[in-house]
C-alpha cells in the first residue's frame, strides 16, 4: 500500500501521472456518489480534467486509519479557483490494494468549490 505522504504529495502535485503510478491497471475510482470510473488511464484522464478547472489542491491530513483490507485518511483539502481564491473542504478516503491501489473511494461535498465566493 502506498504510503499516504508520498500518495497525497503526489496528488497535490496536480501531474495525473503522479496519482496515477499509484493505482492498479484495473482500479476502480468513485467519487461520491457519481459512477465508478474504471482503469488507471481513465482516471488519469479523470484527475487530469478535475485539474484543468483549478489551479490548485492541498491536502492537510488530520487522521488515518488501518484495517487489514483498508486505509481510511481524514483530511482537509484546500482548492485554488482559477480566480485565485480557496475553499477548504472536509473529505474522507479510503483505498484498497497491495502494493498499488485497485480500490479508491473520496466522500465529500465538492459543491463549494464551484459556488461563488462571498
Amino acid at each position: 500500500m502506498p504510503s499516504r505522504s508520498t500518495l497525497f504529495a503526489d496528488i497535490d502535485s496536480m501531474e495525473p501521472d503522479r496519482f496515477a503510478d499509484h493505482l492498479a491497471e484495473d482500479v476502480s475510482f468513485r467519487f461520491g456518489n457519481a459512477d465508478a470510473v474504471i482503469g488507471r488511464e481513465a482516471v488519469r484522464d479523470t484527475w487530469a480534467g478535475f485539474c484543468s478547472g483549478i489551479d490548485g489542491v492541498s491536502h492537510s491530513l488530520v487522521e488515518e486509519w488501518q484495517t487489514p483490507s483498508a486505509t481510511i485518511v481524514e483530511a482537509e483539502v484546500t482548492y485554488t479557483r482559477t480566480d485565485g481564491t480557496t475553499v477548504t473542504l472536509p473529505v474522507v478516503t479510503i483505498y484498497r490494494g497491495g502494493e498499488l491501489i485497485d480500490d479508491y473511494r473520496i466522500f465529500m461535498d465538492v459543491a463549494p468549490l464551484f459556488e461563488a465566493d462571498g
